[in-house]
């Protein structure tokens, strides 16, 4: 399961929407990057074979919906970039992250409170 960034942009409409059409998901996906309709349709297409999505018919028109997990996906993803970028370092991956951002407070809060169970379960 290694969707690439345009499935990944696609699977977000679905995540985010749930059951959609394809217009629907071309007019989401257009607003990042020009893309033809074409493009997405045959996309999609693919993600079905892949069985990253499944197509519902209802009528003439064609609904979509996420087969893989949102949390799986971003799962392997970090897990991809730790063990290629970070040499399989999670904390490297936090520290640059954290080092290139200036996180609220809120987030420093969610921070201390992930610390502080991780630091209880050990």
């Amino acid at each position: 399961m290694s969707p690439s960034e345009a499935e990944i942009e696609i699977l977000q409409v679905l995540w985010q929407h749930g059951r959609c059409t394809v217009r629907f998901i071309h007019e989401q996906v257009s607003q990042r990057r020009e893309v033809r309709y074409t493009t997405t349709l045959k996309q999609l297409q693919r993600m079905v074979e892949k069985h990253f999505v499944q197509q519902h018919k209802t009528g003439k028109s064609h609904e979509y919906t996420a087969l893989l997990p949102e949390q799986d996906v971003k799962g392997s993803l970090v897990q991809r970039l730790v063990n290629t970028a970070f040499k399989g370092s999670t904390a490297d991956l936090l520290l640059h992250a954290l080092g290139d951002s200036d996180p609220s407070e809120d987030e420093l809060d969610a921070l201390e409170k992930w610390l502080e169970k991780k630091r209880s379960e050990k």
